[in-house]
């Protein structure tokens, strides 16, 4: 059998029949290194009848794959947190409690039964040879109670099998971190799915579902190692509903970035976040345009723009360093300097500057009198040109960028502290 992506193969059971489900797959397998997810799984329990060695037998119950996974592996990692495992830590040492109570009583049981085999040995031992059939009758009983002995005492071994032994300190101190590093390795994407498989059996011994077709809702019922069950239930996709649909957070993200950008800036901007769309595949052009058409998002209008106001006008970085003549570089420079303040959308978005004379003031063709250059300035202030610029982050220096050509220099109003009477 070939090693498929579902992940429940081999331990999902048909919770109606009691069948292991089989597993079938659909889609076009992704290529090496996609991140597409390629082939779908689904579970199906086919009941025997004459077809059933050639797959065509009547199917019991199906259900998709991708709902009952991600219940399972979320079940599982919730009972891995530090917290539950904590909880299972005292809940262990509790049951060892007990069963250390309950091994008492089968222990007390075979001493029981040996004193009383024993006292009817010497009871035996102590009759008469002539006396025949009470001889007989104290051999019967003999007999009866060697008997009781043995049932014992295969009762206290089997009870001592059934439990496993006590965990090592160890053991109890890996249990405390097992939890987020199970879950790294999990979702690690070198962790290949035959991994992933034998990672949900170290915990798991089978899981039963049941299918409810009417209400579009699957009973699971997880059965773990040591014996503990746990009951989940899983809603399905009601008919006709897509499930590879694109996440409603990137629905809404578009939503907001059509009113400033045309599709293929919104194009870009999503592929910088690494959004993809439901069935894997990264945006472009034409799939942006499609997801605006599919949810009723208005396009990008080029001619309705920020209308011009008392704090002037929003444009971006280009338009923004034709007006102040300095280069689509330096206003780069100074955003991330904080020299002007600029807004996007979302990370990765264009940048958006509110150019108003504010900011047209912060450059200028010559310096005003006594404005000093930064490293003047950090002399005359007796600090480190760092300080300097954090000072003029803040507003508590007064600066001006002088241009040269495309290039600028950077001038500070220098205020020094007054000069004590006894300085």
């Amino acid at each position: 059998m070939r090693e498929g992506s579902a992940l429940l193969q081999g331990i999902l059971r048909c919770g109606r029949c009691g069948r292991m489900m089989r597993v079938g797959y659909s889609g076009a397998k992704a290529p090496a290194g996609s991140a597409s997810p390629g082939q779908s799984s689904r579970y199906e329990c086919i009941a025997a009848g004459p077809f059933d060695a050639s797959g065509s037998g009547r199917v019991c119950q199906s259900v998709g794959g991708r709902q009952i996974e991600r219940a399972v592996v979320a079940e599982v990692f919730a009972a891995l947190e530090p917290a539950a495992l904590a909880a299972t830590v005292k809940a262990l040492a509790e049951a060892e409690s007990a069963r250390s109570e309950h091994l008492r009583l089968f222990e007390a049981a075979v001493e029981r039964t040996r004193y009383e085999a024993e006292r009817a040995r010497r009871q035996f031992d102590a009759c008469e040879p002539e006396n025949r059939l009470v001889a007989r009758t104290l051999e019967a009983a003999w007999e009866q109670r060697l008997a009781a002995v043995g049932e014992a005492e295969a009762a206290l071994v089997g009870e001592r099998a059934r439990h496993p032994g006590s965990l090592t300190v160890e053991e109890l101190g890996w249990l405390e971190r097992a939890g987020a590093d199970l879950r790294a390795i999990f979702d690690a994407p070198t962790t290949t799915s035959r991994e992933r498989k034998q990672l949900l059996r170290a915990v798991l011994v089978e899981v039963s579902v049941t299918v409810d077709r009417a209400a579009r809702r699957a009973e699971l019922r997880l059965w773990w190692e040591g014996g503990a069950s746990t009951d989940v239930g899983v809603d399905l996709p009601r008919l006709g509903t897509p499930w590879r649909a694109t996440e409603a957070e990137t629905v809404e993200l578009v939503r907001r970035l059509a009113v400033h950008y045309d599709d293929a800036t919104i194009a870009t901007v999503l592929a910088r976040q690494h959004r993809r769309t439901g069935t894997g595949l990264t945006f472009t052009k034409a799939r942006v345009g499609q997801l605006r058409k599919t949810h009723c998002i208005p396009g990008h209008d080029p001619g309705k723009v920020t209308p011009p106001c008392d704090d002037g006008e929003v444009v971006g970085v280009t338009k923004a360093a034709t007006e102040l003549g300095v280069g689509v570089g330096t206003v780069y420079r100074w955003l991330a300097a904080g020299f002007i303040v600029g807004e996007q959308v979302t990370p990765g978005a264009p940048w958006q500057i509110r150019l108003d004379d504010d900011l047209r003031s912060k450059v200028a063709e010559q310096a005003p009198a006594g404005w000093l250059p930064l490293d003047q300035a950090a002399r005359a202030l007796g600090v480190v040109r760092q300080t300097v610029l954090h000072k003029v982050q803040r507003g508590e220096l007064p600066a001006v960028h002088v241009r040269h050509g495309r290039r600028s220099r950077l001038h500070i109003q220098v205020k020094p502290d007054p000069v004590g009477l006894f300085d």
